[in-house]
């Protein structure tokens, strides 16, 4: 909070009558309104910006004279655990990308170990250099066909409400609930009525969407399509154009993005791991797509920064303007949004701002309490005759899933894969230590001729999901999870050849996030040796038991049939 004494000396430093703090001195200035760029020097005191368009003096100065300046980024929605490091590491790898500001909503963490999860992250969040902001997880577990570490009413999450990281409600992704007007669902939303809701309906259309609308839920990072985009846009619902390491909707949604709409919509990665953030970048690699697909570059800006604070209620943030907080990204290239250097909060990021951060300890050790598996814990009961089994079908950059039906071979009255026709094994084990469930079923898309992968990041419950085309193979990787604490195991010939530990609730490395990296990599290339063709295959798997995204999913309990919400029997 800025005190009269603080005001009196940024409206003096903003006339010129004394230096300001920082000064950044002939820089191509952005005009988001407009679209000019204009040279020009901007003047900050503190954390706020006093002064552009003038001549000013300060007491340091940044040579901006060949770059360009715009607001920092904005992301809208996203979970720190995909990135697989804490909260702090996650600082350390986005900020130098340009993103100032990130709306987490920490419902992965929520979901093993419940409200001591959210406690963690918003302790993080007062001490990281970009402003981290929290919504509430709303569907902890997402529903109630598989099973979760945590449960979470509304009386869990009221005593954070008031917290002041704290936007709102988080991705309400139980929109059958909203529309069946389940009593939980109902205590959530009306307690965040006049607050922020976000939401979360792939494919909802129609007199349906109208229903979910008028709950209160604002936004929606699940458009798929550019027809869905503009219906729910008409129907006053803001538009996040999602681009992650696995949900990949960028390139169907860039013609939505326009001079009309850029005020309505912004940008978000929701998942995205280091490997990733590294090879592309984060909301700077939206950008430049952006861009390159010939959105108005300035619309573009404005959707990563004014827009998206706009949208979310952050109203000092957005312009590089006066009175506006200090959060700005200095530009070798406007087309190609290369990042040159950033300033948060009116201080230039360094290593040095980084170090000098308070720390929190990190909690959720020892969470992956899965039981001892076999090979025989895998087996499938056979189908008789000619009769067809239901398969999960997955396309790379989709979490959405198709239903697929297929005749499986038949052994010694189990149901095999057919390596032939793409077609392995799919498994969901409970590890959260309450009743060891197993559930079993098929999947196809993944390419693999042999061996297994496992992980413990299973969107969103978080339990042991395991593809294989050896039970013996998928028993390795799923028991080797166990001893790590959690993370993504690669497994052939009855031996771990690539892994990486994730002990912190399961979700994420206590290592830098660039050793997760390094990880990545062999692990990447551990999965292609198997015969994967998908670009992400670890993330992909994360999302085969999140029974909210249709249209077919397994979770501990079965194979599960999202269009008509319901376990499916065969």
């Amino acid at each position: 909070m800025t005190d009269a004494d603080g005001l009196k000396r940024m409206i003096r430093a903003g006339q010129g009558a004394e230096p300001a703090d920082l000064v950044i001195r002939d820089v191509a200035l952005l005009d988001l309104v407009t679209g000019a760029v204009e040279t020009t020097d901007i003047a900050i005191v503190a954390d706020r910006i006093v002064g552009t368009h003038g001549r000013y003096e300060g007491e340091h100065v940044i040579d901006g004279a060949g770059r360009y300046a715009v607001p920092g980024f904005i992301d809208t929605h996203l979970h720190v655990e995909s990135s697989l490091v804490t909260p702090f590491e996650f600082d350390r790898c986005v900020l130098p990308h340009g993103v100032t500001t990130a709306i987490c909503d920490p419902h992965e963490i929520a979901n093993v170990l419940g409200g001591a999860g959210i406690r963690y992250f918003l302790d993080a969040a007062e001490r990281t250099v970009m402003d981290l902001r929290v919504n509430l997880s709303s569907c902890v577990p997402a529903t109630a066909f598989e099973t979760a570490g945590a449960a979470l009413s509304i009386d869990d999450l009221l005593p954070f409400a008031d917290h002041p990281k704290v936007i709102g409600l988080a991705e309400m992704m139980n929109f059958p609930g909203v529309l069946a007007t389940d009593p939980g669902v109902l205590a959530k939303l009306a307690a965040f009525q006049g607050r922020h809701i976000d939401g979360h309906a792939p494919l909802l259309r129609g007199m349906a969407l109208n229903g979910y609308l008028a709950a209160g839920i604002r936004t929606d990072h699940e458009a798929t399509s550019a027809a869905e985009a503009r219906e729910k846009l008409a129907k006053g619902m803001a538009v996040l154009i999602r681009e992650g390491s696995v949900s990949k909707d960028l390139a169907a949604l860039a013609e939505v993005l326009d001079e009309n709409s850029s005020s309505f919509m912004a940008l978000c990665t929701d998942d995205r791991n280091p490997l990733d953030i590294a090879e592309e970048g984060h909301l700077d690699a939206l950008i430049r797509m952006l861009v390159a697909r010939g959105r108005p570059l300035h619309h573009v800006y404005r959707a990563a920064s004014w827009s998206a604070a706009r949208i979310f209620g952050l109203r000092d943030r957005g312009l590089v303007a006066p009175g506006w907080r200090a959060d700005i990204v200095l530009l070798d290239d406007l087309g190609e949004c290369r990042v040159s250097e950033v300033i948060a909060a009116g201080r230039p990021v360094t290593d040095a701002l980084f170090a000098a951060r308070d720390s929190v300890p990190p909690v959720g050790f020892g969470s992956v309490k899965a039981p001892e598996v076999t090979a025989a814990s895998f087996a499938v009961s056979g189908r008789r005759g000619n009769q067809e089994t239901s398969v999960i079908g997955v396309k790379a950059g989709l979490i959405i899933t198709s239903h697929e039906k297929a005749v499986l071979p038949v052994e010694n009255g189990e149901s095999k894969p057919d390596l032939g026709r793409d077609i392995v094994k799919v498994a969901v084990v409970e590890r959260h230590g309450k009743n060891g469930n197993i559930g079993r079923g098929f999947v196809t898309g993944f390419g693999l001729k042999r061996g297994a992968i496992a992980s413990s990041v299973g969107h969103d419950s978080h339990n042991i999901t395991v593809i294989g085309a050896s039970d013996a193979d998928m028993a390795v990787a799923v028991n080797r999870l166990r001893e790590t604490g959690g993370g993504f195991v690669v497994g052939v010939d009855g031996a771990v050849v690539a892994e990486l530990a994730l002990p912190i609730a399961g979700l994420m490395s206590d290592l830098s996030f660039d050793a997760v990296r390094d990880k990545l990599h062999h692990l990447r290339e551990a999965a292609y040796g198997l015969g994967c063709t998908l670009p992400e295959p670890f993330l992909q798997i994360a999302f085969l038991p999140l029974p909210v995204i249709p249209h077919l999913k397994i979770t501990d309990r079965g194979m599960f049939d999202v269009d008509a919400f319901r376990l499916i029997e065969e």
